[in-house]
């Protein structure tokens, strides 16, 4: 790995830090692959929440949420986020499958969540968005 240095000797490859290091996890060592090969690092977990058409509508659908989704009961829509039974009915998808599109999302910190009672509100990170438009128009 990009890391590490490798002595040849004859035939064989030698890794200097293989005793010094404990292995990585599996995402370190995707990651620090993607970086040595382009000197980027490509967030796998951003392309992986935006290669979605559902998880591309929850997106817009939460940009302007008074617009897409009823009053709630509890939590206000643009203070607290959108409740993930409203998201899951709009979507037109079982609640376990909205809460996977929810997950993904908040894995790669495009939205976050919030508990209020026994409800999960969700919200667009506005600044992380930002960010990773900025990274996606950057020079490749």
């Amino acid at each position: 790995m990009c890391g590490r240095s490798l002595l040849l000797l004859g035939e064989s490859a030698v890794d200097t830090n293989a005793r010094a290091k404990p292995p990585l996890p599996e995402a370190a060592v995707d990651r620090e692959l993607a970086y040595c090969h382009n000197a980027l690092v490509l967030d796998v977990d951003l392309v992986k929440a935006l290669a979605n058409e559902k998880r591309l509508l929850i997106l817009e659908w939460m940009r302007d949420p008074e617009r897409h989704f009823p009053p709630q009961r509890d939590g206000d829509l643009v203070r607290d986020g959108v409740c993930s039974l409203f998201v899951a009915e709009k979507l037109g998808v079982s609640q376990p499958a909205c809460g996977e599109h929810l997950k993904v999302l908040a894995k790669a910190g495009l939205i976050r969540g919030r508990k209020i009672k026994q409800w999960v509100f969700y919200q667009r990170d506005e600044d992380r968005i930002a960010a990773a438009k900025e990274m996606l128009n950057g020079d490749w």
